[in-house]
């Protein structure tokens, strides 16, 4: 009887540990049903900022005759830029690099020797300002200031958009739906449907010049040299199954 009792037991232990192991099993493989999706959110956009600067130098050999003929250029400059319509708030002078120049020369048993040639100073000028066009326009005519007599080296401007955080936000709500949907599609085919959400992470958000063939980086590229420009960013979206 004993023996008829243990038999039974026993046979009842290995279905329960077989009945255990398998809804591990399915239970396992379930959480493998996952869908992997990458979705991409892109948006072309026009810079609404524009920083452009400049520099102008002069050089004596005394250094407040190089100081007052720079600082007559500098009066020049910001009378031209402000009958141009730049605001005079917009513009910004820094301050004066002052530079000691010497020339070099060597003997004929090869020593050198220098001579102070003069003094050498430089300023800059920089404008920002949201009126992207009209200083576009200034950038390219600023050579004008040559004809007065003032050496002046003009800087490609600058391109920037101000409302780029509002722009990620739209960015990256148009990654997640786009990797939704493509989500959707692959379970559709599959005679599925997508459940919740496991698993986002974003990537790294881009911006490009229009119509380009700049490439992108792993840390991110931010152009700032073209005005038209578009962004792009992606979503990597993990989806479970039903």
């Amino acid at each position: 009887m004993k023996n008829h009792v243990s038999a039974i037991l026993i046979s009842v232990t290995v279905i329960i540990s077989v009945l255990i192991l398998a809804n591990t099993y399915k239970n396992r493989n379930r959480t493998n049903d996952i869908i992997h999706v990458t979705g991409l959110g892109k948006q072309d956009f026009t810079s609404d900022l524009i920083v452009w600067s400049g520099s102008f130098v002069r050089k004596n050999m005394t250094l407040k005759t190089a100081y007052d003929e720079l600082k007559k250029d500098q009066e020049e400059i910001k009378q031209y830029l402000v009958d141009k319509g730049v605001a005079p708030g917009e513009i910004v002078f820094t301050a004066v690099v002052i530079d000691k120049q010497y020339e070099y020369s060597y003997d004929q048993s090869g020593k050198q020797s220098q001579t102070f040639s003069g003094y050498q100073l430089t300023q800059i000028v920089t404008i920002e300002s949201k009126e992207v066009d009209k200083i576009e326009k200034v950038s390219r005519l600023v050579t004008e200031l040559i004809n007065q007599g003032v050496e002046f080296y003009s800087s490609p401007p600058q391109y920037y958009y101000t409302g780029l955080a509002e722009l990620k936000v739209e960015m990256i709500a148009s990654a997640t739906e786009d990797a939704r949907l493509r989500a959707e599609k692959i379970a559709e085919n599959s005679g599925a449907a997508i459940g919740k959400l496991r698993f986002a992470r974003m990537g790294i958000f881009q911006i490009i010049a229009q119509n380009s063939n700049e490439g992108y980086s792993w840390g991110g590229t931010f152009n700032t040299s073209s005005k038209m420009k578009t962004a792009t960013i992606t979503m990597k979206l993990q989806f479970g199954i039903q």
